[in-house]
């Protein structure tokens, strides 16, 4: 991350009238010269001691606060979540409304975002600091057990996941759905961050921790709640918002890797040194292409992007740019760079085809190769295509002479995954689903390596089709 950041301050509220002034202020306050902006989120979760009417008089006086007040109390996680839908910097940072924390430490969490491309920092009262308040010797205990538990389930080794200190990029926050209402929005938010691959990175912050007198809320009620979290996010995902660009199956996608491994096998016999993957997405398939000497990994959405540049990390082969198949403006400065142009399922949704594939074409060098995958089947086309918005599926004829069209030679046109078939047409044409289930996708993953061997046999077309297109040699002058 270069230049500068806005800083979004998500602040859930209730109940805090001595105390919500003086951190509004403290909030505000806050300088650094890597933030440009900064923007105070505030969400009154039902409070009905007098601390609405002094946050509706701030947010007329302060113009950087943004108040959103509650109809009644949910909790913690519940006005996260609804602060975070507000929210435009591109980091958020979670701050709780009781002076326990210090914004001051914001310029330590920033620094791995800047220097280590984190994507997440945690601010940990355990870490060594200068100093810290010494309190609850069972209120700690109770920290370090929950925390070792969701380490244990997530395969991190945090100190401190019941901080409030999270800083986590915006786009990959928001793309997140927040379940949890109360203060199980901790491990919630923790365990899917670490399924999504998050880079996570945490720093000691100073903590200034109340007594049960002076108003602290969390209880030794909410440890047994917070294990049972850690226990749900263990076993389910749901790691995704639905979005346009079909994020949840994806996801989905990452747990059958024996069929991405498939797929790359029938690729590699025709990759070359220097590829451009268009739509990679969240590098499902670029782990198992990589490494060359030189790799372009591309996609629209920010928050694969994000996924693909966490990838590149430490790989100086891999470059990740944002690359539309539809902009002819996204390929003037990669025109004649490649011997190989990798599209898969990516080309069924662009309206303009013809377009696409001139795009594909520009990017090789002569006598380079585009890989092409698209669906197959129109007799397919149902719920899951469209949950997918998909603009059509091909018969092979169709790619064929789409790719001549095109400038193309067509190679060689290959059926890929006939066992895949049958699951399609279950649950897109004849119960109109709109995902697939996990146990469907386990099942596919695990006969995957004894179906591959026979799967060229079976009587009927590929789920798929791979076409493998040259373009011409530049004729001799």
């Amino acid at each position: 991350m270069g230049g500068s950041v806005k800083l979004s301050v998500l602040m859930p509220v209730f109940n805090e009238r001595y105390l919500v002034e003086a951190c509004v202020r403290r909030v505000l306050a806050f300088r650094d010269p890597r933030v440009h902006g900064l923007e105070l989120v505030v969400v009154d979760d039902g409070s009905t001691d007098g601390t609405r009417e002094i946050l509706a008089a701030l947010a007329r006086e302060l113009p950087e606060l943004r108040y959103f007040p509650q109809p009644e109390n949910r909790g913690k996680g519940a006005a996260v979540r609804e602060a975070v839908r507000h929210a435009t910097g591109d980091l958020c940072v979670i701050q709780d409304a009781d002076l326990e924390y210090d914004p001051r430490d914001w310029s330590e969490l920033l620094v791995p975002f800047f220097e280590a491309n984190a994507d997440v920092v945690y601010g940990s009262r355990f870490a060594a600091s200068q100093y810290r308040r010494v309190l609850y010797f069972r209120h700690s205990l109770g920290n370090h057990l929950i925390t070792g538990l969701s380490n244990l389930m997530t395969d991190l080794n945090l100190t401190d996941v019941e901080t409030c200190y999270k800083m986590v990029r915006t786009s990959l926050l928001r793309s997140i759905p927040i379940r949890s209402d109360d203060f199980s929005f901790e491990p919630e938010i923790t365990a899917k961050l670490a399924k999504r691959g998050a880079v996570f990175y945490e720093v000691p912050i100073h903590y200034q921790g109340r007594t049960y007198l002076e108003g602290k809320k969390i209880t030794w009620r909410h440890g047994p709640r917070a294990i049972r979290e850690i226990l749900r996010w263990k076993l389910r995902d749901d790691l995704y918002r639905d979005d346009e660009h079909g994020a949840h199956i994806l996801s989905s996608l990452n747990h059958v890797q024996n069929v991405n491994r498939w797929m790359a096998e029938q690729l590699q016999p025709f990759l070359g040194d220097r590829v451009l993957e268009i739509g990679a997405g969240i590098g499902n398939l670029t782990m198992f292409l990589i490494p060359r000497r030189r790799y372009v990994a591309t996609d629209i959405d920010p928050g694969y992007l994000d996924v693909l540049r966490n990838l590149s990390v430490a790989k100086p082969y891999l470059e990740v740019r944002r690359v539309d198949l539809s902009r002819c403006e996204d390929f003037d400065a990669l025109a004649g760079q490649f011997d190989t142009v990798v599209c898969l399922n990516v080309l069924e949704h662009v309206p303009d085809e013809d377009t696409a594939l001139a795009n594909l074409r520009r990017v090789l060098v002569p006598g380079g190769r585009a890989l092409v995958l698209v669906p197959q089947g129109p007799w397919l086309f149902g719920s899951l295509d469209r949950a997918l918005d998909h603009v059509k599926r091909y018969t092979p004829e169709d790619l064929r002479v789409a790719l001549t069209s095109a400038g193309f030679e067509v190679e060689t046109l290959v059926d890929f995954n006939r066992v895949g078939v049958l699951g399609w047409a279950l649950n897109g044409r004849l119960l109109g689903r709109e995902r697939l289930s996990r146990a469907q996708l386990k099942l596919l993953n695990t006969v995957i390596p004894a179906w591959k061997t026979v799967d060229a046999a079976m009587p009927w077309p590929g789920l798929s089709v791979i076409a493998v297109a040259r373009r011409p040699a530049e004729p001799s002058p």
